[in-house]
């Protein structure tokens, strides 16, 4: 097998491993959330913006992920 492959297959698994985990931490993060509100209603809105900002960090490493992958695909095409 020769580089391209290799490369490929590593960006795929790396995209895909990526995606799975953020899922899981967003649905994490949502459903404590959710659980906060139930508990205290008057807090709804820190747990909100909180809970936003976990999220955008959240999935900000998918982004970087296919970002990473992308190069490896340029460098796999070569």
């Amino acid at each position: 097998m020769d580089v391209k492959a290799f490369a490929l297959l590593g960006a795929g698994l790396a995209v895909g491993l990526a995606a799975f985990g953020a899922s899981i931490g967003n649905g994490m993060v949502t459903s404590k959330t959710v659980e906060g509100i139930a508990r205290q209603p008057q807090a709804r809105g820190a747990l909100q913006t909180t809970m936003f900002i976990s999220v955008g960090l959240i999935e900000a490493l998918p982004i970087i992920t296919v970002v990473i992958a992308f190069l490896l695909y340029g460098v796999g095409s070569k």
